[in-house]
């Protein structure tokens, strides 16, 4: 079995930093255009996928290359977006996920949950072939009300109600991402509508997904065995590498890790490293944590059970309230990163993880490059997308590679 090349044309909504536009065009897609809000996830997709080695992108002239809403899109280029009816292959993306999460507070009035309704009006004025949309477990679980009562279904499936409407057959099912090369437990809710005049009787796109996954990682040079954390990011521990200044004053200021790729790379390692050449990715800055930190999390891995969340007496042994910290395990994948990096602690390093350890662990490859701010805080959080929220938010690219193939063989 051989997975096929397909150039089709895709559009990516709430794209984010770019993981799924960058396993797609890997894929052999080509782009048409991305929206994505925030300015500082856009800065990042334009980098590298505009204006970068992984351009695949033929931008309309009518759409400016930066931040915006699909709302305002809807609102002012409706004409444009009416031309393209009929004439792209695939609509992409994941709707904002926090107010489905089952990891935060699962509001179901929060205003980004309606935010799946405007992706489809485009998914109903351009009428693709093909709607892929990527959630959290979540997306597909009945919300509870303030009294704790349950709602009649998950809000996927009037996603699904709407998309039949508009002429579509759906399928759905939750995939795991570290069958497909990413060292990361990450169960994903994935729906695929296949437009009903070009849909093949008895298709089943979750058993084609399967098919295919022994040959993407035999392609890859991975095996089926899940990639462990140290596996991914074990070329990055601060105990085998020199620190250097990076950015603040000299003596109180930011250090970063000094590269130097080990003689030796692991097969995981070197899809990673491919593009570089020997020169260092970005994103190495370690962080900056007082001493009572580092002494705490030095306690919490003494007393952890690795790759699981505290427990309530290990909480109160360490004095924390927060609702869910972990320490990786070396031998396992990670778990689901999230956008708040002190979630997870590393493994053997009394620190949380940097932005490209964060990134490996979702697969971009380290010559991809992150822009903006490194974390944000306070009432900016729910406002800002700063490095690790882009990664903790994105689609992993191996994983989006693997999507786009999976439409590469529903087309042929």
């Amino acid at each position: 079995m051989r997975i096929n090349n397909y150039n089709g044309v895709y559009i990516d909504l709430f794209s984010g930093c770019g993981g799924l536009s960058l396993g797609l065009g890997n894929a052999g897609w080509r782009g048409l255009f991305a929206i994505e809000k925030d300015s500082m996830a856009f800065e990042t997709f334009k980098h590298n996928l505009i204006d970068g080695k992984y351009n695949h992108f033929d931008w309309p002239k009518w759409l400016p290359q930066k931040s915006t809403t699909i709302e305002t899109v809807l609102k002012n280029y409706k004409k444009e977006l009416e031309a393209l009816n009929g004439k792209i292959d695939l609509i992409a993306g994941g709707p904002p996920c926090q107010g489905f999460s089952l990891a935060g507070q699962r509001n179901p009035n929060d205003p980004r949950n309606a935010l799946s309704n405007q992706y489809i009006k485009m998914v109903d004025i351009i009428k693709p072939k093909y709607v892929v949309l990527e959630n959290v477990r979540g997306f597909n679980s009945i919300f509870k009300d303030a009294k704790g009562i349950k709602g009649k279904r998950p809000y996927s499936m009037m996603v699904k109600a709407k998309l039949e409407k508009l002429g579509y057959t759906v399928f759905y099912d939750y995939v795991n991402t570290q069958e497909f090369g990413v060292p990361q437990q990450r169960t994903r809710f994935i729906m695929i509508g296949i437009r009903n005049d070009v849909v093949q009787p008895e298709i089943d796109p979750f058993q084609i997904l399967a098919n295919i996954k022994s040959v993407f990682l035999k392609d890859k040079g991975l095996s089926n065995t899940p990639i462990s954390v140290k596996s991914a990011i074990g070329d990055l521990e601060v105990s085998s590498s020199k620190l250097v200044y990076h950015s603040g004053s000299e003596q109180n200021g930011f250090k970063k890790i000094n590269y130097v790729p080990p003689k030796k790379l692991n097969a995981y390692q070197k899809i990673m490293r491919k593009g570089l050449n020997g020169s260092q990715p970005n994103g190495l800055r370690l962080p900056r944590h007082k001493n009572s930190t580092i002494e705490k999390f030095k306690l919490i891995q003494k007393i952890c059970r690795p790759g699981v969340a505290l427990n309530k007496e290990e909480k109160a042994i360490v004095g924390t309230k927060k609702q869910s910290t972990s320490v990786l395990n070396p031998k396992k994948p990670s778990k689901t990163l999230t956008t708040l990096p002190d979630d997870l602690l590393h493994y053997s390093e009394p620190r949380i993880l940097t932005v490209r350890e964060s990134a490996r662990i979702q697969s971009f490859p380290d010559d991809f490059v992150f822009k903006g701010k490194y974390t944000t805080g306070g009432e900016r959080r729910t406002k800002e997308c700063p490095r690790y929220t882009q990664v903790g938010n994105a689609v992993p690219p191996l994983f989006g590679e693997a999507l786009g193939c999976l439409i590469n063989e529903l087309n042929n």
